[in-house]
């Protein structure tokens, strides 16, 4: 292969990752602050890919003038559920552990309702539409225009997101959180009103990441599934509540697969992430790019 051609292919693997990262991100907020497993966060990507779909379709909005309205959108669902569901469970769970076991049964159900609810509503058949789907020249490589645009937005959302968390005052009450849940409640910290503005703001980014998939991809109701996997992978190859491991787990993960699936099979794509996932579990467990 040429060196344009290994270009092309770890680009390609970038792109994938970034999307990666972004979904990742929200999920990993959730739980490094929370201990939230949600299991359901790719149904809510999906719905913010639908949401993209009909706005463009249906009303003719530009899905990149629509990507900030899908990211309010999905922020105000998030904390609604927070809200309704996780809230009251962390009311009445006696610790952390089993409030991680429920919050993880309160995923699951919430996967299957919202999965089946976008069944009812736009049925199982796949969905998609032309964005920027254009041929674009980068040196000796050439992308579709819509997969840059992907690759620019996720990655510039996450840079903004980890500069937040490191620079700004919310930043740093989440930040302790993340270290010390009770040392930070005991210096003021509310984490009544902080809990569900970042569970909606987690949810938020994979309304982002639907409408970025929803220019490239076809979408249907049972998209979302793979990428919370996927996502959990991620998670564990960062290392659980570092948002900048997320960020470049995800991208790892993105070469890893374009370069596994060029030498053996696309059909083996899944099999090669598992594979990742189980050996960062026995050799690092806390993440590759967790510190002690």
């Amino acid at each position: 292969m040429s060196f344009s051609g290994w270009a092309e292919l770890l680009a390609g693997g970038l792109i994938t990752g970034g999307i990666y990262a972004l979904v990742a991100i929200g999920l990993n907020l959730q739980y490094g602050l929370m201990r939230i497993m949600n299991i359901s966060h790719g149904e809510f990507l999906m719905l913010g890919a639908f949401a993209t779909w009909w706005a463009h379709t249906a009303l003719g909005v530009s899905p990149l003038l629509f990507m900030p309205i899908a990211f309010l959108l999905l922020m105000a669902l998030g904390m609604a559920v927070h809200w309704l569901c996780f809230r009251q469970v962390a009311a009445r769970a006696p610790n952390v552990d089993v409030f991680e076991a429920r919050s993880l049964m309160v995923g699951f159900g919430l996967m299957f309702l919202v999965q089946n609810t976008a069944l009812l509503v736009w049925g199982g058949d796949l969905r998609g539409y032309d964005y920027l789907a254009d041929p674009v020249q980068v040196g000796e490589m050439r992308f579709t225009a819509n997969k840059l645009v992907l690759f620019g937005v996720a990655l510039a959302l996450s840079l903004v997101l980890i500069a937040l968390l490191k620079l700004t005052l919310l930043g740093k009450a989440v930040r302790a959180l993340m270290q010390s849940p009770t040392g930070a409640q005991l210096v003021g910290i509310n984490t009544k009103r902080l809990h569900p503005l970042m569970f909606g703001i987690g949810l938020g980014l994979s309304g982002v990441a639907g409408s970025l998939l929803s220019m490239t991809y076809e979408i249907s109701p049972s998209m979302g599934e793979p990428y919370t996997v996927t996502a959990l992978i991620v998670i564990t190859l960062g290392g659980f509540g570092s948002i900048a491991g997320s960020l470049v787990g995800g991208l790892l993960l993105g070469v890893v697969e374009a370069l596994g699936m060029h030498f053996t099979s696309p059909s083996l794509k899944m099999l090669l992430s598992y594979a990742v996932f189980i050996g960062v579990l026995i050799w690092r467990p806390n993440g590759l790019f967790s510190r002690k």
